[in-house]
């Protein structure tokens, strides 16, 4: 009985330990929810032509809220650091195709969306800004600069914020005042996209952690220099060493972090220019890294050209039926869905149809992606594959160039679901196969051609409406030429017609002075009440 006795007295003690370390671990895990920082997340993204007669609408920007918001984090993923460095509250993020200017009723409404998660879950210590940073908004100059003033009404000034942004994008001053911390990509192509915007959540994530406050200087210099990606790739010069000096300059003691934009060349905007930026504690290394950054950019203007060779419709195929590698790809550039064209000009198939050499089915093989035509595409699921169509698809957005084409041809591919283009529609018309969607949808990926039974691999030729060649399809080539072809997203900047972006502007005036690049300072968000 002595034995039972103090076994359960043991037992009780045990029990008793163990609760109290229990609640002890409540109480603790309390604590650090109350000690750790609350962070916001928000944003909106889209490159949009101002160029092209699109508009896009609310559903384009396929939004997130709450914890579905992660999913594009993989570094705010559950069992990451950095998601039990703070209490995220995540509330929208949209993220669209670029396309054509954004309706001012779907900016209202996300803009509206956005305000009242954020009213409902405040109080923050910090936002994580992501943006692309060339949306265009219908009836506004300046639509992201717009949007963070907005948020600043509702969070306050006080709240440090870290803005992520596309070095596609435009930083004007408005978004320079009301963004504490601002980074973006150091690639084009994007590669370095996740650990850009991990670099923006990091930065916060120490200056809140050690309580250092928002950097006491931000240097800001506006470039008079309006590039398309195209010509300022960091696959080569000179774009490849001006953007190899930006962890030179960011990472020095007093810095913390500096940034080059480029820019975004298809919206006639005053805020479309090249910016520099760079943040931190130390003032002069703040303002002699932003003005030897920016300097170095004016310097090399003239050695920028096109990442490919680039040359007409007509010589890009010429070289193409010459070739024997396989495959020779070609980007159909002027309506490129990737940079903000309508993605359904038809000019370039237009010519491609009129050709001898693809009217036989034993002539070269060349796959087409894509067209837009959603009653081709109804008329196609009604058929079915095999079945033989004759439908209108295209140019029912833009028919500047040439107008909808009457496709012709054996249904070889139906594919549904796809998160861009809903259906797919493949069309053999003589040796060619075209691809017909029923939403524009730009083709990156190897999976994008054999999930419908393409090999892109073994045709003669791949045509594909984008600029520059994404990192997959860029392996992939055996060959690549870059065809100037018409759309909103022309290369020809002398032919779009500017009237609203700030001159003089490099290339569009050659012959221009030599601009001030002395590094302006930005205010901090705490003095714009």
């Amino acid at each position: 009985m002595q034995f039972i006795s103090k076994s359960y007295n043991l037992c009780c003690l045990l029990v008793f330990s163990l609760a109290f370390l229990g609640c002890n671990s409540a109480k603790k895990n309390e604590s650090d929810q109350e000690t750790i920082p609350r962070i916001a997340i928000a944003g909106l993204g889209i490159e949009s032509s101002t160029f092209s007669p699109a508009q896009t609408h609310e559903e384009a920007f396929h939004t997130r809220v709450g914890d579905a918001i992660f999913e594009r984090y993989p570094f705010l993923a559950a069992d990451s650091l950095n998601r039990n460095r703070a209490n995220w509250i995540p509330t929208l993020v949209g993220k669209s195709l670029p396309g054509g200017i954004v309706t001012r009723e779907a900016y209202e409404s996300l803009v509206k969306k956005t305000l009242n998660m954020l009213k409902e879950n405040g109080p923050y210590d910090g936002l994580f800004f992501d943006i692309h940073g060339a949306m265009s908004v219908v009836g506004l100059e300046d639509a992201e600069g717009d949007l963070i003033s907005r948020i600043r009404e509702v969070i306050g000034t006080d709240v440090l914020v870290s803005t992520s942004m596309d070095l596609h994008g435009n930083v004007s001053q408005k978004l320079a005042e009301h963004s504490d911390l601002i980074t973006c990509y150091r690639m084009a192509p994007h590669e370095d996209a996740i650990e850009s915007k991990k670099r923006a959540v990091d930065n916060l994530l120490e200056r809140l952690e050690k309580n250092l406050g928002k950097p006491k200087y931000k240097a800001w210099v506006p470039v008079p220099i309006l590039l398309p990606g195209e010509k300022t790739s960091t696959r080569i010069e000179p774009g490849k060493s001006l953007y190899a000096e930006v962890p030179g300059v960011a990472n020095q003691e007093g810095v913390i972090d500096a940034a080059i934009w480029v820019g975004y060349a298809w919206a006639d905007e005053p805020r479309n220019h090249a910016v520099v930026m760079v943040t931190g504690d130390d003032k002069e290394k703040v303002g002699e890294g932003a003005e030897k950054l920016a300097q170095h950019f004016w310097d090399v203007r003239n050695e920028f050209v096109f990442v490919a060779p680039t040359t007409t419709f007509e010589e890009s195929l010429k070289q193409a039926l010459a070739s024997d590698r396989q495959p020779f790809m070609i980007s159909d550039m002027g309506d490129n869905p990737t940079a903000g064209g309508a993605g359904d000009v038809t000019w370039t198939l237009q010519q491609l149809l009129q050709r001898e050499e693809f009217k036989s089915a034993n002539g070269p093989s060349l796959i087409y992606a894509s067209i837009p035509g959603p009653d081709f595409v109804q008329e196609a699921l009604e058929l079915g594959v095999g079945g033989k169509i004759s439908a209108l698809a295209g140019a029912e957005v833009d028919n500047r160039f040439a107008p909808p084409l009457q496709l012709s041809g054996t249904i070889t591919a139906i594919k549904e679901g796809d998160v861009h283009a809903e259906t797919e529609v493949v069309v053999k018309v003589g040796s060619m196969h075209v691809i017909v969607t029923k939403k524009r949808k730009p083709y990156h990926r190897e999976s994008d051609f054999t999930e419908l039974g393409l090999n892109p691999r073994e045709a003669d030729i791949v045509m594909v409406k984008i600029g520059y060649l994404v990192p997959e399809l860029y392996d992939m080539r055996a060959d690549w030429v870059m065809a100037l072809t018409p759309g909103g997203v022309d290369q020809d900047l002398d032919r779009l017609g500017y009237q609203d972006i700030k001159r003089p502007m490099f290339p569009l005036d050659k012959d221009m002075d030599t601009p001030d690049l002395s590094a302006r300072w930005i205010r901090l968000a705490d003095d714009l009440e």
